[in-house]
């Protein structure tokens, strides 16, 4: 097909035995009415995986060892309304972790289908006993409205957010297919009248990991949880190799931009999900504002790029200073240099973004840092030095997400077949 609209979701686990949407066309188009991420999914303990990502896509001719070229043309906010908060988990109601094994503390249940009964934390009831199960409440939470024209979110007080709470899917705009609970339920007021601007992304998007995974733990950092779980998605530290760190919540991921993922599974297997309204760097309340969107995105096979996780390259204005192309004036005092120095000649470079995810910031770091150095054919040491005076370290999501920025060389970027993308993102002609 040369576009496929998407209106269906996974029970928040990324499965390479389930059959895909599709396949979609090298070159075409994938239309997402997207669930919001984190919060609703996580106080509905039906789902597996403390997201509701929609189902993946097959991408025609995509093999492991390529890379699929996501285009993201549009992010559209349709929320009018959503809520968030920092998170505490409730004692007895997981088992080990309440993103992908919730449990009724009653009936002892495991994800156990719930409905709503009124408002506030205990509103999320078990079908089978009654019990309030959510495996989440907020520490600090609130609910924020959004302008018609999507510019601007204010905080609500007690009497507003209780009613928002009493009609959740229809402020939120939850998509029909989805099974979430709205997080406005709650009604978290505990901050009134902050205003934020909105500037949205997509917090999940990627391609199909080899094996079964949560949604939100196919990332390194999340994905650490899963090392030795008492679930049925346990891994080993081998096994958790198999992630393609769709989950990166990196707020540079918007429209505009390009994604370039892994392929670890024939078709690629491209989901999006977590569209976020705004973030800063780092999202270090743990959650951000989820909210419904419309997102869609123009995908391309690139043959044999062989990466172990997402490249990025960013609109402009998101790249780091250090990081943006050299203007033309620039180039021209460098030459002048170069010459006094009877140097003959100036490496031409262009900016790449490379992410990098562990189980914390420096084990992030470290893993962004040596993806650089296998994708350039370069030493650590070299690219450390790259990024520290044409580049940045910047933090997508405490604990362990990075984006390791660099000017790289023209002729590596060739040799990659990557020239050509970051020559027309960053419209360097000559």
């Amino acid at each position: 097909m040369q576009t496929i609209m998407v209106n269906k979701y996974t029970n928040a686990v990324l499965d390479p035995n389930e059959k895909m949407l599709g396949p979609v066309r090298d070159g075409g188009r994938i239309i997402v009415n997207t669930a919001a991420g984190c919060w609703g999914p996580m106080i509905t303990p039906e789902l597996r995986g403390g997201h509701e990502v929609s189902k993946p896509v097959y991408v025609e001719g995509a093999e492991p060892g390529d890379a699929i070229v996501i285009r993201i043309q549009s992010v559209e906010v349709t929320s009018d309304v959503t809520g968030s908060g920092n998170d505490r988990a409730v004692p007895g109601r997981a088992n080990g972790d309440g993103f992908v094994a919730g449990v009724c503390p009653s009936c002892g249940t495991v994800n156990p289908p719930t409905h709503i009964e009124g408002i506030g934390k205990d509103a999320i009831r078990c079908n089978k006993c009654g019990a309030s199960c959510s495996p989440f409440e907020f520490t600090h939470g609130y609910t924020i409205a959004f302008d018609e024209h999507k510019q601007i979110g204010l905080t609500l007080n007690k009497d507003a957010a209780e009613t928002v709470a009493a009609d959740g899917k229809k402020y939120m705009q939850t998509p029909d297919n989805s099974i979430q609970h709205p997080v406005v339920t709650l009604a978290g007021h505990d901050m009134p009248g902050v205003v934020a601007r909105l500037r949205p992304f997509i917090g999940q998007l990627g391609t199909t990991p080899k094996r079964p995974f949560p949604d939100s733990h196919n990332a390194g950092d999340f994905g650490a949880f899963l090392l030795g779980a008492p679930h049925e998605y346990a891994m080993t530290e081998e096994t958790l190799k198999d992630k393609t760190d769709g989950h990166m919540d990196i707020n540079k991921v918007r429209a505009g931009a390009i994604l370039i993922c892994p392929v670890k599974v024939p078709g690629g297997g491209v989901y999006v999900g977590d569209v976020h309204a705004m973030q800063g760097e780092g999202e270090i309340a743990g959650h951000t504002t989820d909210v419904s969107a419309m997102v869609e995105l123009q995908v391309e096979v690139l043959k044999g790029l062989n990466i172990d996780g997402p490249l990025l390259l960013p609109r402009i204005e998101d790249v780091p200073y250090l990081a943006r192309p050299l203007t033309a004036d620039e180039k021209a005092v460098a030459w002048k240099e170069a010459e006094k120095w009877n140097q003959p000649c100036i490496e031409d470079s262009a900016p790449i973004a490379v992410i990098g995810t562990g189980a914390n910031l420096n084990l992030a770091i470290d893993n962004g840092l040596q993806r650089t150095a296998d994708l350039f054919g370069m030493t650590v040491p070299e690219v450390m030095n790259r990024v520290t005076i044409t580049g940045a370290i910047e933090i997508g999501r405490a604990p362990g997400v990075v984006t390791v920025s660099l000017r790289a060389p023209v002729e590596k970027l060739k040799e990659k077949g990557l020239w050509e993308l970051v020559r027309d993102q960053y419209h360097l002609y000559e």
